[in-house]
């Protein structure tokens, strides 16, 4: 029997060779799903080993779930998946793309998320470069923080969510502190539900897949600054991920007395379109020279010692990079899902808007070219992945 099995398998990676060089790139729509041949692991001419990556079996009859609002099944989950992988730190050129790297485990008060669409943030390429290595989690890395998706299987202690739910989220709790290993550039990724909220209805896929970390960020920033109704704020870097987001919220969600914004002559129009009162070409005028000053600046650039010249006495400085000068503060943001639950609201209604830059949203073969883009500082709002077939 134990022969007739041997041979058996050795069929079959012949069919499979054969089949494989005539499959379509693995970007492409037709991409084909994994299939487990239990009864054949359990020859000895099989043995498996545990690993990130893992051999990949094709089934020229099956094709990947899409990454659409129909959710998948626990049942129909694969063991491997195609993600983008980078086993030691560096440039752009350090980013692999896998077909066969395993489907992260699910723990008790996670979910998995079929991944439609995710998003790059500046936090991205710097723990690619290592500049937190010491904190980081082991190598090989799928990189990504923010993801939208699809429920397809939860563990037994979630009790908010359900397989088939579509949410959205920042997957990592701690920025810095032990990010996970299996981020969200893949087709699966595992979440704790603490870290989700259901997707605003109004948003695509694509859209939402923007928001998490940035609008987390830009949410916690304004209140460990203190602001509150009737403040002035001055936004540095008002169109990009998160400055766009402070921008708003500071207007329709905290209702400031008065928004200041900076950014590039073209970008002037979109400050204004996002609520700001106030829109300061920075390649014209230096901020620090105006005479109004502000409650609160909210650095985002990291000019924090020009900064602090536009802040009122008594007022404060949230600073996202660079040095810190007095009485500016640094902060790193806890992701929490309670915070897009209690954002959503205005999400649905619009008086709070996703920006993604019109570069994209790339496509999942692109995420070199999107990281690229991404360090040259020239994005407006944010670098978005869709679909993620």
């Amino acid at each position: 029997m134990e022969a007739l099995l041997c041979s058996t398998t050795l069929q079959l990676k012949s069919l499979y060779h054969r089949h494989h060089r005539s499959l379509s790139s693995p970007f492409s729509p037709s991409t084909h799903t994994v299939t487990t041949h239990r009864k054949l692991r359990k020859s000895s001419c099989q043995k498996v080993q545990p690993s990130l990556f893992v051999p990949l079996r094709v089934s020229a009859n099956s094709q990947a779930a899409p990454a659409s609002t129909e959710a998948s099944t626990s049942s129909s989950v694969p063991s491997t998946m195609k993600a983008w992988v980078y086993g030691d730190y560096g440039g752009v050129d350090v980013l692999k793309f896998e077909s066969s790297v395993s489907v992260p485990e699910v723990k008790d008060d996670q979910v998995l998320i079929k991944v439609a669409a995710a998003a790059l943030n500046p936090v991205d390429f710097k723990r690619r470069l290592g500049k937190f290595k010491a904190t980081d989690s082991p190598l090989p890395t799928v990189p990504g923080y923010d993801v939208a998706g699809v429920v397809v299987k939860v563990g037994s202690q979630v009790k908010g969510l359900k397989e088939g739910d579509e949410v959205y989220g920042d997957i990592h709790e701690k920025a810095l502190d032990g990010p996970k290993q299996s981020g969200s550039l893949a087709e699966y990724t595992a979440v704790e539900e603490k870290l989700l909220a259901l997707k605003p209805k109004s948003l695509d896929f694509a859209q939402a897949a923007g928001l998490p970390l940035a609008i987390e960020t830009a949410y916690e920033g304004l209140e460990k600054s203190g602001f509150s109704a009737g403040k002035s704020i001055l936004v540095l870097g008002g169109a990009g991920g998160v400055g766009s987001l402070v921008v708003q919220l500071a207007k329709h969600v905290f209702a400031a007395s008065r928004v200041a914004a900076t950014s590039s002559t073209g970008k002037l129009e979109l400050l204004k379109s996002l609520g700001a009162d106030l829109a300061i070409d920075y390649t014209k005028e230096n901020f620090e020279d105006l005479p109004e000053k502000f409650d609160v600046v909210y650095d985002t650039v990291g000019q924090c010692d020009r900064a602090v010249k536009a802040v009122k006495e008594g007022g404060s400085v949230v600073v996202l990079t660079g040095a810190v000068t007095p009485p500016g503060f640094r902060f790193v943001v806890t992701s929490n899902g309670s915070v897009l639950t209690k954002l959503n609201p205005y999400l649905e209604s619009g008086k709070v808007k996703p920006v993604v830059d019109s570069k994209g949203p790339f496509p999942f073969s692109k995420v070199v070219e999107a990281f690229s883009y991404l360090e040259t500082n020239r994005a407006t709002g944010k670098v978005v992945i869709s679909p993620i077939p």
